[in-house]
């Protein structure tokens, strides 16, 4: 694991760092994680496109599933092989949303590994643990800041409570702000006339999967905001970021989706 996912990544954040600093930009490492996002980001760029494209494809069948299941109601295998038809002739694969979400997830371990390394080493022990694992050009000659704008990298805001309370606090909310974001732009409206107990609605399966879909929007975030009050700062920073970046890519492709209402509710809001 450390040779195939953590030693690139500090390599990679090493360089970013070694570039920055030779420009004396301030807070350095903070920069290079956020550069390492965005490198990250460029590398799974056309994965998360096709996997967006085909969550838009997806919820375009919603209502062409939910024939094929008011058609063959009770026949499970009939329900299966026709939703596969339907996804062979849109050229929709199911499976399409998963890969970047189990390519990112190894990343993060390996960021909290190497957060958790920056912290809980010395100054000295931390340049011996950077240099025995970077590229001769990249070793370090002193330790770095392990702080962003005053911030603490490596501790997470459970433990700055006590000391920066306010940024303890707006960490998680500004993680959850910009997860829901995301989350909602995934989904496209329903239809105002699409209710419930209409005759595409495919009955209780859907229900569910409506609810469910509603439920996921606020609870995937809450999750969110808790991981990133016992997680380092730094690995908040490059969530964020990678959000941020995905939230951007989101509108190219999809526009606001179902964020969509609440946006067009804010504006008349504030109209009146």
């Amino acid at each position: 694991f450390n040779i195939i996912i953590v030693n690139p990544i500090i390599n990679v954040l090493v360089a970013i760092y070694q570039v920055l600093f030779a420009l004396h930009v301030p807070y350095p490492l903070g920069f290079s994680i956020i550069g390492l996002t965005i490198v990250i980001r460029i590398i799974l760029y056309p994965l998360i496109s096709s996997q967006l494209k085909a969550s838009r494809k997806m919820q375009s069948l919603t209502p062409h599933i939910s024939n094929v299941k008011q058609m063959h109601k009770g026949d499970k295998k009939r329900i299966q092989e026709e939703t596969m038809k339907l996804y062979k002739e849109h050229g929709v694969n199911p499976a399409a949303g998963c890969l970047p979400t189990l390519i990112q997830l190894p990343v993060i371990w390996g960021l909290y590994s190497v957060l958790n390394n920056v912290v809980h080493k010395s100054s000295a022990e931390l340049v011996g643990y950077i240099n025995g694992i970077v590229l001769s050009p990249l070793k370090l000659d002193k330790a770095w800041d392990p702080s962003f704008f005053g911030i603490p990298l490596g501790q997470s805001p459970s433990q700055l409570m006590s000391s920066l309370t306010i940024v303890a606090i707006s960490i998680p909310i500004l993680t959850a702000v910009f997860q829901f974001i995301q989350s909602k732009m995934m989904f496209t409206s329903a239809p105002k006339n699409q209710t419930k107990s209409g005759p595409a609605s495919g009955g209780k399966s859907d229900d569910f999967a409506s609810v469910f879909q509603s439920q996921a929007t606020y609870i995937f975030p809450i999750m969110i905001a808790f991981f990133s009050f016992t997680f380092p700062v730094g690995l908040s920073l490059y969530w964020n970021t990678f959000t941020i970046f995905g939230i951007i890519q989101q509108y190219k492709i999809g526009g606001l989706g179902g964020l969509e209402n609440l946006w067009q509710k804010t504006k008349a809001i504030q109209k009146k």
